[in-house]
């Protein structure tokens, strides 16, 4: 067995996340029996975009890098109206 498998089944038996894992996987501190439905919550919320279109909502916290969406969304609409990005912002109504 080579030095890394065996580092990931020490990791898997103490319900890590595997260290060549995370080097390729998203930022987490969660164990490894809730890490990995988020990554097949994640790989199927972006399957679906990608084979559905954009979806109503989005997911943010599900994404790798929420903020350079968020950015790529004021991009889109600033091209898509001819309206300069820096006059754009988000505004949020808080919900009961």
């Amino acid at each position: 067995m080579s030095e890394t498998l065996d580092s990931m089944y020490l990791a898997i038996l103490n319900n890590a996340v595997p260290k060549n894992w995370a080097a390729v996987s998203y930022p987490s501190l969660k164990p490894l029996s809730l890490w990995f439905p988020d990554l097949l919550i994640r790989v199927e919320t972006i399957r679906g975009w990608l084979e559905n279109g954009n979806p109503t909502s989005y997911w943010l916290p599900g994404m790798f890098f929420p903020q350079g969406f968020m950015t790529g969304v004021l991009q889109t609409h600033a091209r898509q109206h001819k309206i300069a990005i820096d006059k754009l912002e988000f505004s949020f109504t808080i919900m009961e």
